[in-house]
Formats: C-alpha cells, sequence, structure tokens
C-alpha cells in the first residue's frame, strides 16, 4: 500500500456531524477526495455514498482498496484534483 493511505492525520480540523454529512455529498461528485478517519488513518480514492443510511465505501484501484464507512467515522474530507 501507498504511503499516503497510511498517514496520520496531522492537525485535521474537526468539523461537526452535519458539515461531515455535506462535505460527503458534495464529494460523491468528484473523482478523489481524502478521508481522515477518526481513528488516526488518512485515506484517499473515489468514493459512494448513500445520504439516506449515512454510509459509503472508499475505492481506491491504485492501491487495489475498498473499505466501507460510516459519515460518523469521518473527520474531514478534502477534495483532491
Amino acid at each position: 500500500m501507498s504511503e499516503r493511505n497510511l498517514t496520520v492525520a496531522e492537525h485535521a480540523t474537526e468539523h461537526s456531524h452535519e458539515e461531515v454529512y455535506d462535505l460527503l455529498m458534495n464529494a460523491r461528485q468528484t473523482s478523489w477526495v481524502e478521508l481522515r478517519m477518526r481513528d488516526g488513518r488518512c485515506v484517499q480514492g473515489a468514493i459512494i455514498f448513500n445520504e439516506f443510511k449515512g454510509t459509503g465505501r472508499l475505492i481506491n484501484v491504485q492501491d487495489e482498496i475498498s473499505f466501507d464507512f460510516t459519515s460518523e467515522q469521518i473527520l474531514d474530507v478534502k477534495i483532491k484534483p
């Protein structure tokens, strides 16, 4: 796996649950995002987000990873160019 998927979130801004939810709603329209998790992980890839359940999946085909998440697990969302 790439180092960028194993780095610890350094000084991430903690957003409210509503803000994270809005960030995830916007991020699902983009091709690449960085998710900073509450457990310290920082992962990048494309996301699928179900607005009704508050759950999603991050997929990174380059590093061959995919995992499910809930909006409560997310600390910050950054849209990558």
